[in-house]
């Protein structure tokens, strides 16, 4: 019987994937424990669709205490907006939106999907539909340092620049956002991480090979990449605090023995990048001391 929570990309994936059944523990608001999560975050990962249809990925900064529940409906983020972000000047009441909270401290990360309730100039509110947690798997715990000096110069990249291609090259952390079936309740915009050893986005001229390994099986992306194949990817450089935005079109191989230097993953998906815009220095804080994931660490080449 087809689970009420996914909608038809999801499902069909699952098909794919050959899963027999997926059990879900996605809820229709917070539970408190996710409440508590959230206010303690100085940071989230946002995603909705701009005016021509693509998806677009942020990142909002700000003190513990700048997310706060007022109810188990709602989250509200208190931070000024950045209008030449192109996820943060698309974000309007009514707008789909997907939220991603992850402690790097302890591998713990929950998403919310929703709409966005109301806003002003320094407050956006979401108006939550979905709620549900993640595992800790392929996360890379690090220690954030404050950086007191940080700035958020954007730069459009007509094409990849060698600084940009390092970005890709040395991610071990990424966050896509996808959406699909805006129409149906089980749909909407969706931001989830990805992780791997440094390189595990394989860059390729103009195109990424991402793998999938092996996870929570909801199959929330690779779903919403069957329906709509447009999609955002977020990197930061935890080092330099610049933030690497692109967005490109997306397709899902199945059989992960064709493509280029495959990894153990239960397939991948390609993504041709199509535009590019660099945040420099807009990490207010700098990634130490990394530890990689034991799930991580199972995904070295044999």
């Amino acid at each position: 019987m087809a689970h009420p929570l996914f909608h038809p990309g999801e499902l069909r994936a699952q098909q794919l994937a050959q899963f027999d059944s997926v059990h879900a523990g996605i809820y229709p608001t917070m539970p408190d424990q996710h409440r508590e999560f959230y206010a303690a975050l100085p940071y989230l990962f946002v995603a909705t669709v701009d005016a021509h249809g693509w998806p677009v990925a942020t990142l909002f900064t700000g003190p513990p205490g700048f997310l706060r529940s007022p109810d188990d409906r709602h989250l509200r983020i208190s931070a000024p907006r950045c209008e030449d972000d192109p996820a943060q000047a698309a974000l309007h009441p009514g707008k789909p939106v997907g939220a991603l909270g992850l402690d790097f401290s302890n591998r713990r990360r929950n998403r919310v999907n929703g709409t966005v309730s109301r806003m002003d100039k320094n407050r956006l509110e979401i108006e939550v539909q979905q709620s549900f947690g993640n595992c800790p798997q392929y996360i890379q715990r690090r220690q954030l340092v404050a950086q007191q000096n940080h700035s958020q110069a954007i730069e459009h990249l007509a094409e990849l620049d060698d600084a940009a291609r390092q970005t890709i090259r040395q991610a071990d952390t990424g966050f896509v956002a996808s959406y699909a079936h805006l129409e149906l309740a089980q749909g909407g915009v969706d931001i989830s991480h990805r992780g791997g050893l440094p390189g595990f986005m394989h860059l390729e001229r103009h195109s990424l090979w991402i793998p999938d390994f092996r996870g929570n099986r909801y199959m929330n992306t690779l779903g919403n990449l069957l329906a709509e194949p447009r999609a955002a990817l977020l990197l930061a450089d935890f080092e330099s605090g610049d933030v690497l935005h692109l967005q490109g079109i997306t397709q899902i191989v199945w059989q992960p023995d064709a493509v280029p230097n495959p990894t153990p993953a239960e397939r991948y998906w390609r993504f041709d990048i199509q535009r590019a815009w660099r945040f420099a220095g807009a990490l207010p804080w700098r990634g130490r001391n990394v530890e990689y994931a034991p799930t991580t660490l199972q995904t070295r080449a044999p």
